[in-house]
């Protein structure tokens, strides 16, 4: 019902002097409309005119006003549009039968004009507040969409902002960090079900690793540039400090959490993957030395994605490894390195595991934008080693 329109009122009788009297009665106040059977009546009410209330006789021929009443309520069009029975049955059982139908009101004849007039007067007034709140409910509900949707864009961009940060004091490109995500997502579904993760990898859980999943080596920003640039092997102390960069990742997030003064599930879930993603399945791993399901799921997977993009990705100074020779290595991983059921899902989806990665390759612009990058953060000037 329009605030500044007139409401419409249908007057539903077999009479023609019943629709006379009552259209008469109120057409000083409202839009009349009339129907003279239970099926011209609901196809009224169903119209893109639909009325604000009906006044439903109940003793018509064929249709009655109790089953009008019934396919009113049923359909989800017509249900919220109150209706009042104006009817000669006058038995306490009737007026029962009709209210349980879900009718607001019922007005035995012969009428009273005032108390039609009245009662009319008040189921709008009522239908009148029903209808704003519902119109303002629809109107918080898009809000509170809208709001949640601006909210998860500004995680997903700061989420990508902070892993770039990381990407950028590194050999990796920005489309290593958009491959792992994508692996990490697409074994998760593989994964999910079967027993042994069905309870770890709901839909929420699954979206939230895929959010989580960029922030993996954010640690690496604490990492000083003369180890993070090195391109050949690490010294032992050095390893030792590269190897920091994950707890460091976990401690920043943490560091972030606790500013906001809440926990959150997508930074829980990138505390994990950036703390554990190193461990190995066998304990061999860093930083805990954590061995088996005593690794976070999230940073088993992580551990696989990682692994697999790191030897077949090209770098500014070496080219990536072939599909299958990655595959081989990864494999021979399977039960030491990594979560055997993670192993055997790995090679289950190669093909879309190839196709990620074939998505999101890097061009030569890229590895030529990240050897710029190195170059100005190493000092060097020139050319990246072999």
């Amino acid at each position: 019902m329009k605030a500044d329109a007139q409401p419409t009122v249908l007057v539903v009788d077999d009479t023609p002097d019943n629709l006379t009297l009552i259209s008469d009665l109120l057409m000083d106040r409202y839009r009349v409309r009339v129907a003279n059977s239970g099926e011209r009546a609901l196809k009224i009410a169903a119209s893109d005119d639909a009325p604000d209330l009906i006044l439903l006789d109940i003793m018509m021929p064929g249709m009655d006003g109790y089953e009008v009443c019934t396919r009113l309520k049923n359909g989800a069009a017509t249900r919220d549009i109150p209706v009042i029975f104006l009817t000669a049955k006058v038995t306490v059982e009737d007026e029962e039968r009709g209210l349980a139908l879900g009718a607001v009101d019922y007005i035995t004849k012969p009428i009273s004009p005032p108390i039609v007039l009245a009662r009319v007067a008040t189921q709008l007034a009522l239908k009148g507040a029903a209808d704003f709140l519902r119109d303002k409910n629809v109107y918080l509900e898009s809000e509170v969409r809208q709001r949640t949707a601006e909210l998860s864009a500004i995680q997903d961009v700061t989420i990508m902002a902070m892993a770039s940060l990381a990407e950028t004091r590194d050999s990796d490109t920005g489309n290593h960090i958009r491959r792992t995500q994508y692996y990490v997502r697409a074994l998760a579904e593989t994964l999910r079900t079967q027993a042994r993760f069905a309870a770890a990898l709901d839909d929420k859980t699954i979206e939230t690793l895929f959010k989580s999943a960029p922030l993996h080596d954010i640690g690496k920003v604490g990492i000083p540039d003369r180890i993070l640039l090195k391109p050949g092997r690490f010294e032992p102390h050095e390893f030792e400090i590269m190897k920091t960069h994950t707890t460091l990742g976990r401690d920043a997030i943490q560091r972030a959490e606790d500013q906001l003064g809440m926990q959150v599930d997508f930074l829980r879930v990138a505390k994990e993957i950036a703390l554990s993603h190193q461990e190995k399945w066998d304990g061999s791993g860093y930083p805990q030395g954590l061995a088996g399901d005593a690794i976070p799921v999230s940073a088993r997977l992580m551990a696989v994605a990682d692994v697999y993009d790191a030897l077949i990705s090209r770098r500014v100074y070496k080219e990536g490894m072939p599909h299958d020779k990655a595959v081989r290595i990864i494999t021979e991983g399977r039960g030491n390195h990594f979560d055997p059921d993670i192993v055997d899902a790995f090679l289950q989806i190669q093909d879309t595991i190839v196709a990620i990665a074939q998505r999101f390759a890097d061009t030569d612009a890229d590895l030529q934008e990240k050897a710029r990058q190195m170059d100005v953060l190493s000092g060097a000037g020139g050319t990246r080693p072999a």
